[in-house]
Parts: C-alpha cells; structure tokens; sequence
C-alpha cells in the first residue's frame, strides 16, 4: 500500500482540524442556546406566579444557573464523567477539574475538554430551574438554595452517570438521548418531593373544591415558552455532540414537530375537557412535546416526532387534573411538563426509537431506567427535603405567604 505523500498528508490534517473546530464551535453555540433556557424558565414563572412572588421567583432562577454551574464545577462533573468504572453504579474522580493532556473531550478529539463541561453544566442547572416553578409562592428561598446545591452535586450527576457516563445503564442499553428523563425527569421528581412536603399555596383547595390561581402575566409566559423552544434546539441539537449536517438537521425537525403537535394535542384536550381555549395549557403543551421528543429526537422519522408530540401535549391537561385532584399544587404545572411527560418520551424510544417497529426488549431496559432514575431521585430529593424541613423549615408563615415573597423576602417589587 502507498503511503501518503506529505501535501496529502497535508490535506488531511487541514480537513480534520477544521473539523474539530466546526464541531467544537457547534458545541459552544449550542451552550449558549441552552443558556438561553434559563431566560425562558426565568420568564415562564415569573408569568405564571402572582406579581407578588415575581422577585422572588426571579431571584432564585438568578441564583440556580449560578450556584449550578459552580456545584457542577467542583463536584458534579467528575461524578458524572469520572472516567472509569464503566458499567459501574458510583464513580468519583476528585473535586474540581483537570482537563486530560491534550484538552480534549471524551469524544476523541471531537471538542475540546472544557466545552463539554460548560455544555454539561448547562444541563445540570436545568433540573433545579424545573424544581422552582413547582415549589414557587411558598418555599423559603435559604432552604430551597441548599436543596440545588445538594441536588446538582449529588443527585443529578449520580444518575447521569449510569447512562451517559458509561455507566450501568447505558451497559445494559437504555437510550435516552438529550434527557427526558436524566435532565427532565429528575427534575420533575424533586419537584414531586418538594410539594408533597410543602403542601398547596392557600386557597388552591377550598372545601374540596379546586380553585385556580391564575398568574399575573401570561405575555411573560408566552415569552418564556417562545425562548425555551428557541433553546432546546441547543438542548438537543448541541446532543449530538458534534456539527454532523444530516443529524443535526434532522433534530432541529424531529424537535419542532414535536413541539408543533404538542400544541395542538393540548389544544384539543384541554378543549374537550374545559370548553374553553386555555393559553396556559397550550404553552405547556408546546413544552411537553419538546420533553417528549428529547429521548428519541436523533432516533425518529419527524412523522413520529408528530405522534410523541400530540400524545405529549395531550397528557398536559390530565395530567394537571389528576395532580389537582391529588391535592398536589405546582404552580407551573412541571410535574406534569418534565416527570409524566418525560416519562412518555423515555418509554417512546422504544415505540418509535431508530424508525423500527415497537422494541419489546428495548422496552424493557427503558422501564428499568425510567425506575431506577426516578426512584434514587425522588428519594434524594425528599430525605433532603424532609430535613430541611424539620431543622430549618421550608415554608413561609401564613402571613409571608399572603402578602407575598417579594415584600418579605427581598424588601422589594417587581412593579412600582
């Protein structure tokens, strides 16, 4: 076999170092389109509580991609990508980061070491953002900041290190691509343990009877959802972990579709069961088809992307009547959005997973992951929860909570 002559040699060094920096800069737009996310859920919330809890909400999401990003900076990352024990169930490569000789990222050279962990820990922050809509116009701020440290630490990393660090579930092949239930579902089951623990804002439930709390803005949450869309196509486009043309094309499809028709199938549900066409429901039903497709969305044809969509969107609406009907407020309805939705989109992998048909094996390994994760979470969050709430207290007095979190936490108002 010839071997190369040196221009040729030349050619092929040229090409692969502008491929590394075509994939490294993908990776950073898509971090900053991630970002971004934390805009539309800062938004989102604030529209969807009380113009007395507006600073407040605004405070804590200020705070979570801050404290997020500095937990996942000296402790979360080398949980989850400690880089060893594969199969493995815990792993731990010391506090803070080194990046290897090279820089490079797992990837084997794809981007460089500290794109992927500012990519990463733009994830990690996400799953508390999740939490704080569900617990918000209630909680005290100091207990709930110890809970995100503790939870994007620990929790969070733990478990994303069982599928994407290599560890036992991803060796016995569950799939989820972008985090429908690593990103999603984790946070929808700490928003579980914290209402459960908090009980309903007053006057949610009177005699038995359900009473709607509408938020002050929904132009804010509008804006909110409109930004969330514009930066899950970072969320799952950056997933694919590199500028591949075709995959990355087919993502941003797969992720608009889903999104499309979660509108609508929250649309028609919401209709059929209220008589009414509820802003509120279809926003979140936007944000339940881009839950649902972010398991499978390098894996679908985008008619597929349609069908996870409409049944995303659809479970919205009941969904939040059988949380109600449980007594369990969340505000925002994430529980609803990220744990029952995140959960269908995991188990859609399998119905719809590599354009084949229904995979009872892969089925199989998805329930195990949707379990597992979701059990350790839930549990995680609660005991931390619990004692929280048995030595510093996690919910506001009844006065606090009438006159509203902005006044008496922060001193201060959203509006003159």
């Amino acid at each position: 076999m010839n071997e190369l002559n040196p221009q040729h040699t030349e050619i092929l060094e040229s090409i692969s170092q502008a491929n590394f920096m075509t994939n490294n800069l993908w990776l950073l737009v898509a971090t900053v389109l991630v970002f971004i996310m934390h805009l539309g859920f800062a938004a989102l919330e604030s529209g969807f509580v009380r113009r007395k809890n507006v600073v407040n909400i605004l405070f804590k999401n200020v705070m979570i991609i801050s404290i997020g990003l500095l937990s996942y900076y000296i402790i979360g990352y080398n949980l989850m990508y400690p880089g060893f024990n594969p199969g493995g169930i815990f792993a731990f490569n010391g506090f803070g980061l080194t990046p290897p000789e090279g820089g490079m990222g797992p990837s084997n050279g794809d981007y460089t070491f500290w794109s992927d962990f500012i990519f990463q820990g733009m994830f990690a922050a996400t799953c508390c953002t999740i939490v704080s809509g569900a617990v918000a116009e209630r909680i005290k701020l100091e207990p709930f900041l110890i809970f995100c440290v503790l939870f994007v630490s620990l929790s969070y990393p733990i478990t994303g290190f069982w599928k994407w660090g290599a560890g036992w579930l991803d060796a016995r092949g569950f799939y989820d691509f972008a985090g429908s239930t690593l990103v999603h579902s984790v946070g929808g089951w700490g928003a579980l343990a914290g209402i459960i623990l908090l009980g309903p804002r007053k006057g949610k439930f009177k005699k038995g009877r359900i009473s709607a709390i509408p938020g002050h803005s929904m132009p804010l949450a509008a804006v909110g959802v409109f930004l969330l869309w514009f930066g899950w196509f970072g969320f799952n486009g950056g997933s694919v972990l590199s500028a591949d043309p075709e995959l990355v094309s087919l993502v941003f499809v797969t992720t608009s579709m889903s999104a499309a028709a979660g509108a609508l199938g929250a649309f028609i549900v919401s209709y059929i069961m209220y008589k009414s066409y509820d802003l509120s429901m279809v926003l979140n039903g936007i944000l339940g088809g881009l839950v649902g497709i972010t398991a499978v969305a390098d894996s679908v044809s985008p008619g597929n992307a349609i069908i996870i969509g409409i049944i995303s969107g659809a479970i919205i609406p009941l969904s939040i009547r059988f949380f109600d009907q449980l007594r369990l407020d969340d505000p925002v309805g994430a529980t609803s959005v990220h744990l029952v939705v995140g959960i269908w989109g995991t188990i859609a992998v399998a119905l719809f997973g590599k354009f084949e048909d229904p995979n009872v094996g892969q089925l199989t390994d998805q329930l195990i992951g949707i379990f597992s994760i979701g059990a350790f979470s839930f549990l995680t969050a609660f005991v931390i929860f619990w004692i929280l709430k048995k030595t510093m207290g996690i919910r506001v007095s009844e006065n606090e909570e009438l006159q509203g979190l902005d006044i008496r936490e922060h001193q201060f108002t959203a509006y003159s």
